[in-house]
This record gives C-alpha cells, structure tokens and sequence, in this order.
C-alpha cells in the first residue's frame, strides 16, 4: 500500500486534540500510563520497541519514546519508524499536556479521524509521515477555543476536501489568505475572536460556492466587503461584527437568496442599505447597528416577511419609518435609535403582533403615537423618547399588558397619564420627562405593582401625590420635580420601602415633611428642594444611614439643624439654603466623614461660631455659609485641603483671614458683609478717615463710571494716586469689585492703567490706580484740548454704559469680542464727535443706532462726520468713511459678526490710500526709494495732522494713540 504522509502546518498543531479514553491497566500506574498501555495492546503484534512500556512503574516518564515535564505529566511522544502496525486512536483524554506527537514511519494504517483537533490545547508538533493511512484528510477542522498564535497560512488552500473550519477564539494575526478560495466545498469558516486578524476580506471568498456560514466577528478585519459575496447562493449567515469594515454594503449580497442572519453592526460601513435586500425573503435577523449609515430606510424590506429582528440604531439614517413594515407580521424587535428618522410612527406597525421591543428614541419623529400601538400585547419594551411626538398618550396602550418599560420623556405630549397605564402588571419602568403632561397622578398608581422606576420630572402635572403610591413596595426611583403637585407628601409614602432616591424639587408641595420619612432606610438621594415646605428639621432624619444628598433648599423650614443630622455617615452633600433656619451649626455636621461635595447652609438664620469640628471636613469641596448672622474666625477652615468653592459673606466674622493660598485667591465678593473682618495685618483705620475726607470733596472727583466714582487722593508719602470707589449699596457692586480686581491685577501694558491696590469693609470698596493727571481718552475727546500730555486708556470701557456690548448687558458674558464692540464705540466717537450717548441725539439713542438710523435713511454719510474733521480731500473723507464702516462691523449685535482687533487693524491699513511722506498717490512709490519714518496709521486714514493747524488736529492726535494699542 503507498505511503500516505501528512504534516499539519503549526498552528494546527497548537490546537489539536487526541483523545486517550480506554479502561486503566493497572492500579499503580497512573491514569496517563494506563492509556498509553491500553493503546498498545490495540496494536498488531507486540512492538518490540514498546518492551519498556511497564505497567509496574507508576508513571510512564522512563518509557521509550515518552518525555515528561517536572510534574510527570507526558509532554512528547516519539515512536518513529516503529512498526506498531494499528490505527490511530479517535479517542485520547488523559494526554491533555501532550505538545509533540511524532509516529512516522510507523506503519499505522486507517483513516485520521476528525477528533484529532478537538482537545489537546498544547500540542504543537504532529507528525504522522511516512505511513499507510487511507482515506480522506478530515472535512471539519476544530482549532476553536485556544491560544493560537500566527497567520492562517496559504497552504490551508491545499485542504480542498474541507467542509467546517472553526478557528474561533484564538490570538492568529495576519489576514485571511485568498488560497481559502479553493477550498470549494467549504461550508463553515469561523475565524471570529482573533482581534490580530486583518486585512481586507479576499474577493476568492466568493468561490466558496458551498459556503454556509462566514464568521469573522470581533477582530480587526477593514476595507470593503467584496461584491463576489453575492456568489455565495447557499449563503445563510454573514458575521462580521465588532470589525473595522467600511465603504458600503455590496448590492449583491442581495443575491444570496438564501440569507437568514446579516450581522455587521459596529463597523465603519457607509452609504445606504441596499434595497436588494428587499430579496432577502429568508432574511431573519438584520443588525448594522452603530455604523455610518445614511439614506432613507429601504420600503422593500417590507417583503422580508420572515424578518424577527431589525437592528438599524445608531447610524444616521434620514426618511421616514416605511409603511412596508406593516408586513412584517414576524418581527419580533425593531430598533432604530440614535437617527435622524423624521415622519411619524406608521399606524401599520400595530400589525406587527408579535412585537416585543419598539425602541425609535433619539430621532426627529413627529406626529402621535398611534392608538393601533395598542394592539401589541406582547410588547414588553416601547422607547420613544427624545423626538418630537406630540398629542396625548394614547389610552389603548394599557391593553399591552406584557408591557414592562416604557420611555416617552423628552417630546411634546400632552394631557394626563391615561389610568390604565398604572394597570399593568408587569410595567417596571415608566419614564415621561419633560414633557407638557398635565392633570394628576391617578390614584391607579397604587396598582402598578412591579413599577420601579417612575419620572416624570419637568412637565405640568398637579394635583397631590396620592397616598396609594405607598402601596408600591418594589418602587426604587421616583422622580416627580419640577411640576405643579400641591399638598403634603404623604405618610403612606412609608411604605415604598425599597424606595432610593426621591425626587420633588419645584413644585408647590406645603405642610410639614412626613413623619415616616425615617422609615425609609434604604433612601440615598433626597431633593425637596424649592417648595413650600415648613415645620422643624426632624431629629429622626439622623436614622437615614444609607443617604447620600439631601437637599431640602429653598422652603420654609425653621428651627435648628438636629444634632442626629450627623449621624448620616454616607452623607455627600447637604443643602439646607434658603430657609429659616436659626440656632448653631451642630458639631456633629464636621464629623460626617463623606461630606464631599458641597455643603451650603446659606441664607439662613444662623448663629455662632463655626465649629471646630469643621477641621475634619477634608474631602469636602463647596462650603456656603453666606447670609447668615454667624460669627468668630475663619481659621476652622484654612486646613480644608480640598475646598474649591467657598462664600462667608454677609456674616458677622471677625479677625484675619487665614494667610493660605486658598484664601488669598479668593474673590472679595465671598468676604464681602463682614464688617470686622481683616485682609491683613496692617491696621488701615487712619488711612480709611483720610481716604474718606478726600473723597468727600466734590472737587476731587476726576471720573465716574458705571460701578462707582473715581477721585484723586494724596497718600501721606505725597503720591497722589485715583481711588476708584464702589458704592455697597448697589447689587452689582461686589460681583463688579471682584471682576475688576481679577480682570486689572493681571493686566500688564503700557496703555493701561496701572492697579496698585485695593480695600474693603462693609460700607465701601476700594480700587487704587495709578493717578493720569492729564484725565482720561473719554474726557479728551470730548472736552479737554491737551494734544501732548499723558494720556489713561480708560480702564472700565467694556463695562461702563454706551460701551457695553449687546451679550454683556443682557447676559453678563463678556469676551474678547465685547472689546472690539467697545473699540468700535470709540472709533465712532472720534469720527462723528459725538458721545455714545448723547445730549443730541432723540430719545436717549445710542451712537451706533444714530449712525445705523442715518444710514437707513439714504443721507449723505458725509453728514455724519464731525464737523471738524470735514473740509479734507475727497481721498481722506473716504477713508474716513470707510473708517466709519469698520466701526460698525466692530459694533455688531452678534459677537462672533465682529473682527477681531488684529482684523481691525489689517482693515484700517487697507483703506489707506494717500502714501506716506505725502508723495503722489497716483504714483507708484519705487521699491527702491528710502522710506520715510512710518507714522501711525490714523494720520494716513485721515490725513496728516501736521499740515493742518485747525482743531481737528487734537482728535487725529488721539485717534492715532488709540490706534497704536492695537498695532
């Protein structure tokens, strides 16, 4: 009989599994000896080779032909050109260590049975050459579920007779060789779970014409799905998800007619979902979830009446939901969130009766919810939400009674929650959020005895809390705020005792907390917050062990805060703001070892020191005590290493702020209305009397802005310096002190002037400058006629009236677009002479809209030029006037239509066109020719002063100034 040799490639030989399973031989051996002698004995003859073989010994590891590792397991069996004259064995479990199996040579005869790559995980050499083995090479090949290494070699192309090739779960690397092309009657290839797998699919995949099922899931797998799949007609499952695809799905796998499962979800796959598909009569499962998709949702996967499951989330697909759907009389699920699917729900789908997951939130469907969605009663799970649904919640969906989560928050709807909602059974989840859902909250909830979960925050349900919801003993989450509930939370509430967080913040909820709240133990989040809650904080709050945040802000509450607060040791934020709370802050409070994230006993009544205890709070990050009548120092809290956030202010602390960088960043606003409160060491009292006789005289006032009035004073060394000062009584005054303080302290430039200090008590804040003697830019140019002396860019122009920006005065938002509005106001003042506000223009109109209305009007824009600055050559009132249009891009409404100043500046250059030094401007200036001292380029947009005595020369001379703080 001829030789039948056979080696298998390496990473076969990692995988492969033989299996020993025969009766032991011997008591003493052990169980590996017993079946190496029961597969001797199955052998022709008695080998002489094998005379060592003892069934005496107690493991086989002196045998001829075996190595063992140090544990005596066998690791290699060598028996080559050794006449055994047998088969080889189809069963072999005790060899499970076994990595080198060598029988060359050995005259085994018989076929190579398919179990020879099912179990041994070590093994890494197989040699069965030189032998009379019969038969064919085994169709099915299960390396699955090892640790192979390496690429899946070409030469698995030379296996023509192979039918299942699983390889799943393994660590290969390489791509898929286009050899596996001619395995021809392959049926199964799974590849799937090797993440080092990549490449493009090979197009000679599609000569696999027998081929089944094409698994290569969760590796790296890119590129384009070939065409050639559309070859594969016997096709039924293509798995390749969790990959790297991209490009578009080939047409022509609509050709594979007989196609049950597509599984390509989480790629990179674009374009369109071929309407081929609609081919696809088989088609059972389709999942493309969290790709690229695009484009409308096929019509004709409406014929695919076999259809169970459609995957489409997460893509951005446009269009409507096809009616075609209707069809689908099998699905079972259809999920297509996180799209762009607009349209409405097609009444058809409450033909789909076997439905059990609509999930189509995260869209932009419009229109109601279909009554006929009551038809399915074997719906279990409904999300829509985050669309635009409007309408009511159809009463016909309590007839799903397998119905267990439904999620409509974020739409339109309106109306009450139809009772029969609170009547299924199964319902665990009912989310509403955000809606426009009125009415109130049916006694029918007591019902709903799965619920867990129920939101319907930020809509307008009113009406109270009814007291059967106490009868809801797996509730876990309810969520009712910002609403219109009126009433008291109930006593009955109590009995929700699987209750964690509870939720009524913004509603009109009155009467005293209940009493049972206490009994609630397993509460975490508590938020009552902005209601009308009174009564006393109840000592029993303290029995709450599991809680995490409490807030109770904004009510009526009075008393003190219980002592047994403290006792919530979980607890993470504390928020009792905003009410009428007195007596001290308990101790205990510094001993909650949690208290991590915020901490506000503010707007209170609040007496006494800060306790000591408060040193303890080292997690903790926010810490308001504002707006209370506390007093003491501050020095329980300079060793609070993680404080972020910190307000003190209007209280009656006393004594130096502690020296800590914290502290000494801190905003004066947090401080601020704490009249004994000191900011250094050095005592200011004489200081503070002088600085108040000086600015008493009226004749010491030099400026006066939006925050406050600016005087000139002169300190004993005999500098004079201006002191902006604030006046305490405004609103705006400490949020002004603090920004202007943070904004100048950090300003370094020759322009601008300079802050040398600052001050505080109660009554006043002050700002100290750098004292200009020759007045502001403001005052030159409207008033003063100084052309030589120093001149102060005036440091509150973003912030004083007529040169705030739009976004500033009504949202408090200022950027650097805001001073390019400011600088626009100024450049409009020196064009056109005139104040930002001023005496002549009609109804207190601004500047900007006096220039803007002229305009309108189709005057000649010459007219709105200072008269001062008229009389030039035609050359220069152009450039002024286009002057006078960079100064309304400047002023813009929208703050992202303006330039920015480095724009500003290129423009101004732009518009010159009389050339420097007053040569021809309809001459070219050769390039050669020695350039005169540049000036600024003011003079070259309005003409050179110098050779014009008249009284324009003082606003060209600061106009020029102006300009250079941008150039």
């Amino acid at each position: 009989m001829p030789v039948n040799p056979w080696t298998l490639f390496p990473f076969l030989l990692l995988s492969s599994a033989l299996v020993f399973l025969f009766p032991f031989a011997a008591s003493a051996l052990n169980q590996q000896g017993q079946a190496l002698l029961s597969w001797r004995r199955s052998l022709g003859g008695f080998p002489e080779g094998l005379n060592s073989w003892d069934s005496t010994n107690e493991t086989p590891c002196g045998w001829f032909g075996i190595t063992c590792d140090p544990s005596n397991e066998v690791v290699s069996l060598e028996l080559s050109y050794v006449d055994l004259f047998g088969k080889l064995p189809s069963n072999f479990t005790s060899l499970f260590s076994l990595k080198k199996l060598v029988l060359s040579g050995t005259n085994l005869t018989g076929s190579i049975p398919k179990e020879i790559g099912t179990a041994l995980p070590q093994l890494t050499h197989l040699d069965l050459s030189e032998n009379a083995l019969t038969g064919e090479i085994p169709e099915e090949l299960h390396l699955n579920s090892n640790q192979l290494e390496g690429s899946i070699p070409i030469e698995i192309g030379n296996l023509t007779s192979l039918k299942w090739l699983l390889l799943y779960d393994n660590q290969l690397s390489g791509s898929v060789p286009s050899t596996i092309g001619r395995l021809r009657y392959l049926e199964v290839i799974r590849a799937g779970g090797n993440k080092n797998l990549e490449g493009s699919l090979p197009r000679e995949i599609g000569n696999c014409s027998n081929l089944l099922i094409l698994g290569l899931a969760e590796t790296s797998i890119s590129g384009f799905l070939p065409p050639s799949l559309g070859l594969l007609k016997k096709l039924q499952t293509i798995a390749i998800y969790t990959a790297l695809l991209s490009g578009q799905i080939p047409p022509e796998l609509g050709d594979c007619t007989e196609l049950q499962d597509i599984y390509l979800y989480e790629n990179s796959l674009t374009g369109s979902i071929p309407k081929t598909f609609g081919q696809l009569r088989n088609l059972k499962n389709l999942l493309l979830w969290q790709n690229n998709l695009v484009g409308i949702i096929p019509p004709e996967l409406g014929n695919c009446d076999q259809m169970l499951v459609i995957d489409i989330s997460m893509n951005s697909l446009t269009g409507s939901i096809p009616q075609s759907f209707g069809n689908l009389t099998e699905l079972q699920e259809f999920q297509l969130s996180l799209n762009q699917v607009s349209g409405e729900i097609p009444a058809q789908l409450g033909k789909c009766q076997k439905l059990t997951h609509i999930e189509l939130d995260n869209n932009q469907i419009s229109g109601s919810i279909p009554p006929e969605i009551g038809n399915l009663s074997n719906l279990t799970l409904f999300y829509l939400w985050q669309n635009r649904l409007e309408g009511n919640i159809p009463p016909s969906i309590s007839n799903c009674q397998n119905l267990e989560a439904m999620d409509l928050s974020q739409n339109g709807l309106v109306g009450p929650i139809p009772k029969g909602v609170f009547q299924l059974k199964k319902l665990n989840k009912l989310l509403l959020l955000s809606n426009n859902l009125s009415g109130e909250i049916p006694p029918e909830i007591g019902n709903c005895s799965s619920l867990i979960r129920f939101r319907a925050n930020n809509n307008k349900v009113a009406g109270t809390i009814p007291p059967q919801i106490g009868n809801l003993k797996n509730l876990n989450f309810l969520d009712l705020g910002s609403n219109w509930i009126a009433g008291n939370i109930p006593e009955g509430i109590s009995g929700c005792q699987n209750l964690t967080f509870l939720d009524l913040h913004s509603n009109a909820i009155s009467g005293n907390l209940p009493q049972s709240l206490n009994k609630l133990v397993s509460l975490q989040f508590v938020d009552f917050s902005d209601n009308l809650i009174e009564g006393t904080l109840s000592a029993s709050l303290g029995s709450l062990g599991s809680l995490t945040k409490l807030i109770l802000s904004k009510n009526k509450l009075s008393g003190s805060i219980p002592n047994q607060l403290g006792s919530c040791s979980k607890l993470q934020l504390l928020d009792l703001s905003g009410n009428q709370l007195s007596g001290n802050i308990p101790s205990s409070i510094g001993k909650i070892p949690s208290l991590e994230i915020a901490l506000n006993l503010s707007l209170n009544q609040l007496n006494g020191e800060i306790p000591s205890e408060f040193t303890g709070l080292t997690k903790l990050a926010i810490l308001d005590f504002s707006y209370n009548h506390l007093s003491g120092d501050l020095q329980h809290l300079a060793a609070l290493p993680n404080l972020v956030v910190l307000n003190v202010s209007h209280n009656n602390f006393s004594g130096h702020v502690p020296d800590t960088p914290f502290f000494s960043k801190l905003p004066l606003s947090v401080l601020t209305g704490n009249p004994a409160l000191c900011f250094s060491d050095n005592q200011c009292d004489d200081d503070d009397k002088r600085v108040k006789r000086m600015t008493a005289a009226a004749g010491n006032v030099i400026g006066q802005g939006r925050s406050g009035v600016v005087y000139k004073v002169a300190i004993p060394s005999g500098l004079m310096v201006a002191v902006k000062r604030f006046d305490s009584a405004e609103k705006i005054s400490a949020a002004s002190f603090s920004s202007e303080i943070a904004t100048l302290a950090t300003i370094r430039h020759r322009n601008i002037v300079r802050l040398l200090g600052w001050g505080a008590n109660l009554k006043t804040n002050l700002l100290f400058y750098d004292y200009m003697a020759n007045g502001t830019l403001g005052a030159l140019l409207h008033e003063g006629d100084d052309e030589h002396g120093s001149l102060s860019a005036n440091p509150q122009f973003a912030g004083s009236y007529g040169y705030i920006a739009p976004e500033y005065a009504c949202m408090l938002r200022i950027t650097v677009k805001s001073d390019v509005y400011s600088y626009g106001v100024v450049l409009l003042e020196i064009i056109t002479g005139k104040k930002p506000v001023d005496p002549s223009f009609p109804d207190g109109q601004h500047v900007v809209q006096w220039v803007r209305d002229h305009l309108k009007s189709k005057k000649d824009p010459v007219e709105i030029l200072d008269p001062k600055l008229q009389g030039h050559p035609d050359t220069q009132i152009q450039e002024m006037l286009q002057a006078l249009g960079i100064s309304l891009l400047c002023t813009s409404n929208r703050a992202e239509d303006r330039p920015t100043m480095k724009d500003v500046a290129v423009l101004l250059r732009e518009i010159r066109q009389e050339p420097i030094g007053g040569s021809d401007p309809h001459k070219p200036t050769s390039k050669s020719s020695k350039m005169t001292e540049t000036k600024p380029i003011v003079f070259i947009l309005l003409g050179d002063p110098s050779s014009d005595a008249d009284a324009s020369t003082r606003v060209l001379s600061l106009l020029a100034r102006l300009l250079i703080l941008i150039s």
